[in-house]
C-alpha cells in the first residue's frame, strides 16, 4: 500500500515511510492510495472474532509487507489489551467506552499502535513531536515511555488542559519532555507542523509526529468501529456520534465505512469550536482561533484531519453530507446533559462524551436507528467539572498515582523559533 499527500506535490510513500515521516514535505497529510474492501465473509462474522483478530484484518491491507504478519498481529494484540465495552445507556442509545486503557482515553489505542510500529522501524534515534489539547499527549507519553531510540517532546497549551491531564503529561520523565506553551492548541499544532517543514531541523535530527496526522495513529482508531458493530450484530441500522476536535476519530470511522463496514452514518458533534458543523451546513470551511471550553480536547479551530475527510469523499461537499451530520453545543448544554443523564439513567458522562450524546440524541429525532456515541475519556480526568455537575465520583487508581507526582515542564512562548532553538540545543 502506498500513501499520497493530500497536497499531491511529493512522491507517494510506503507505510513505513509515512509512519516515520509523519507529515509529507508539502505540508499535506498522508492518505491511502486506495481503500481496501474487506472480504464479506469477514464483515458478516465480526461477532465471532476477538478484537485482536479484527484489528489485524483491518490493519494488514495498509501495512502490507512493511511489518511481518506475525509481528503485526503481536502489535495489534499488545495495543488492544484492555476492554472496549459497548454499554446501553437508555432506549436505543449506547456508549462505546474507550477509556479503559492505561491513560483512560481513547487515544491509548492509536498511541500504543504507533509506538510499536515506530519501535519496529527505528534503527536510529527518533524525536517524536506531538501537540496536545489534553489526552493525546498523555497517551503518547505512556505509549512511548522507555522505548529505545525514541525521545518524545509534547507541546501543550498553558492553563488549557485539566489538572489530571497536565499531571499525566509532566510527571513521567525518562524519554518524555513536556513544553508548556503560552498559547492555544492551534499554536502548538502550528509549531509542530513548522518543525516538520524546517530543513535545518530535519537535517540535524530525525523528526516524526504522534498526532492524528500520523497515519499509524489513524488506522488503529478504525478498529473499534468494527468491534462496536460486532457487539451490535443484531442491529440493522447504526449511527455513530463522534465528539470531534481534530477529527481523527471521525475520519477513522469514515475509513471503516469505506472498507465495507455497514455503518448508516455519522454525527460530527462539536463544542462551540464548530468549524466542521458549519462546513456541513454551508459548504464553506473557515478555520478560526479556537475558544476554550470544558471539553478542552475539542478546542481546535483548524482541524487537521478535515483534509483527509475531504479526500475520502472526493472533495465533494454533497457526498460528505450524505454520510455526516453536524451539531455543536455550548458548555451550558454540556453540563445540563451530564446532569440529566446521571440523574435519569445513572450513567456518568465526561464533557466530551456529553457532547457526543447530545449530537446523537438530536440526530435520532430525525433518523430511526441504533445510536452509539463515543465516550472518549474517563470522567475522572475532568474531575472539577464532573464534581461540580453531579458530585463526587471515584478516581481510578492509575489516575490517582499521577496526582502524587511532581510536575516538570519547560515554559515556552508560541514562537516557532523558540522551539527550534530548544530542539537544536
Amino acid at each position: 500500500m502506498k500513501f499520497y499527500s493530500t497536497n499531491r506535490s511529493v512522491e507517494a510513500a510506503s507505510f513505513q515511510e509515512a509512519v516515520i515521516k509523519g507529515l509529507p514535505k508539502d505540508n499535506g497529510l498522508y492518505v491511502p492510495e486506495n481503500i481496501p474492501s474487506l472480504p464479506q465473509e469477514f464483515l458478516v462474522n465480526l461477532d465471532k472474532k476477538d478484537i485482536a483478530a479484527i484489528g489485524y484484518e483491518v490493519a494488514h491491507p495498509f501495512v502490507g509487507h512493511d511489518i511481518p504478519e506475525d509481528r503485526l498481529f503481536s502489535i495489534v494484540e499488545e495495543t488492544l489489551n484492555f476492554p472496549l465495552p459497548v454499554v446501553r445507556v437508555h432506549d436505543n442509545i449506547h456508549s462505546l467506552e474507550l477509556f479503559h486503557g492505561p491513560t483512560c482515553a481513547f487515544k491509548d489505542v492509536g498511541a500504543r499502535f504507533l509506538a510499536r510500529c515506530l519501535s519496529h522501524f527505528s534503527d536510529e534515534k527518533v524525536t517524536v513531536l506531538v501537540a496536545t489539547s489534553g489526552d493525546t499527549g498523555s497517551a503518547v507519553a505512556n505509549g512511548f515511555l522507555g522505548v529505545p531510540n525514541v525521545d518524545v517532546i509534547i507541546l501543550y497549551p498553558k492553563g488549557m488542559v485539566s489538572h489530571l491531564q497536565e499531571q499525566q503529561l509532566t510527571t513521567l520523565g525518562q524519554n518524555i519532555t513536556a513544553l508548556e506553551i503560552d498559547g492555544t492548541f492551534d499554536d502548538c499544532q502550528r509549531m509542530v507542523k513548522a518543525a516538520f517543514l524546517d530543513q535545518g531541523l530535519n537535517k540535524a535530527m530525525k523528526l516524526t509526529s504522534a498526532n492524528s496526522i500520523n497515519i499509524a495513529r489513524l488506522i488503529p482508531q478504525s478498529f473499534y468501529y468494527f468491534w462496536a458493530m460486532a457487539r451490535l450484530a443484531d442491529h440493522e441500522s447504526v449511527i455513530f456520534s463522534v465528539p470531534s476536535g481534530n477529527y481523527g476519530n471521525l475520519t477513522a470511522g469514515l475509513l471503516a465505512k469505506a472498507m465495507g463496514l455497514n455503518i448508516r452514518g455519522f454525527v460530527a458533534s462539536s463544542n462551540i469550536n464548530d468549524i466542521v458543523p458549519k462546513y456541513l451546513a454551508s459548504g464553506d470551511f473557515h478555520p478560526k482561533p479556537s475558544r476554550q471550553t470544558i471539553s478542552n480536547a475539542m478546542d481546535v479551530g483548524n482541524p487537521s484531519n478535515f483534509g483527509r475527510m475531504y479526500e475520502l469523499y472526493g472533495q465533494s461537499w454533497k457526498k460528505i453530507t450524505e454520510d455526516i451530520a453536524g451539531y455543536s453545543f455550548t458548555d451550558e448544554q454540556t453540563r445540563a446533559a451530564m446532569a440529566e443523564v446521571y440523574k435519569t439513567y445513572g450513567y456518568v458522562l465526561d464533557p466530551h462524551g456529553a457532547v457526543g450524546y447530545l449530537g446523537l440524541k438530536d440526530h435520532l429525532k430525525r433518523a430511526r436507528a441504533t445510536g452509539v456515541f463515543l465516550e472518549t475519556a474517563h470522567p475522572a480526568k475532568f474531575i472539577d467539572t464532573v464534581t461540580e455537575v453531579i458530585g463526587e465520583i471515584e478516581i481510578p487508581e492509575r489516575l490517582k498515582a499521577y496526582l502524587e507526582k511532581q510536575k516538570v515542564s519547560i515554559p515556552m512562548s508560541n514562537d516557532f523559533e523558540d522551539l527550534k532553538e530548544y530542539l537544536m540545543s
